[in-house]
């Protein structure tokens, strides 16, 4: 990431003069699989406290490993239990279903990204930000960048001293000259985001 950040800076005096003040993010990693998407369905349009408390039951059901068949077999109140609303569980059968089927391989992504995209996004609830997270936190994928994602825009209006907080449009013609970095970038721009430094 520091390489990749230096890169980016040598091009941006904006991501420069943010680095020297700032300094360089910790990684951020997550498991590679299918749990960490199904994580990501638990969490959409809920509180941190809420996400992690429905992650929790949810485990404990489950047990560690997540199996889908047994995701699959579980009935609606079962999983209304561990606070998992009818849409939540739509997609979570909509994952396990295309895990089973072995329609998605997780360890035989496409190396191209929007390919990759394309893939993620065939899961009910999955949309692009959802599909990039993935490839960027799971895989390491050094180019992702998630411009619809609204601290990436705020970070980027800090940063780089914009009138107002930018487009995803904007912030996607904003990045592409910092290709293929744009993943360290988006990572600064969320470590920037409240950064008291800044």
């Amino acid at each position: 990431m520091k390489h990749d950040l230096d890169a980016v800076a040598s091009i941006e005096p904006g991501i420069a003069r943010a680095l020297a003040a700032a300094g360089y993010p910790e990684p951020r990693i997550r498991p590679r699989g299918y749990g960490t998407l199904m994580r990501t369905i638990v969490g959409q349009q809920v509180s941190v406290a809420a996400a992690a408390s429905m992650w929790r039951k949810f485990e404990a059901f489950a047990g560690e490993d997540l199996p889908p068949d047994k995701i699959l077999a579980a009935e609606f109140d079962t999983l209304r239990a561990c606070g998992l609303s009818r849409q939540k569980q739509g997609y979570m059968r909509s994952l396990c279903e295309l895990v089973v089927s072995g329609e998605l391989d997780f360890d035989g992504l496409p190396a191209d990204d929007e390919e990759a995209i394309a893939q993620l996004t065939r899961i009910k609830g999955i949309g692009r930000w959802s599909a990039e997270i993935y490839l960027l936190f799971a895989e390491g994928r050094g180019d992702m960048w998630p411009a619809g994602d609204l601290a990436v825009q705020a970070g980027l209006h800090k940063i780089l001293g914009l009138a107002a907080r930018p487009s995803e449009k904007q912030t996607r013609e904003l990045a592409e000259a910092w290709r293929p970095h744009r993943g360290a970038a988006a990572i600064f721009t969320w470590h920037c985001y409240n950064n008291p430094a800044l």
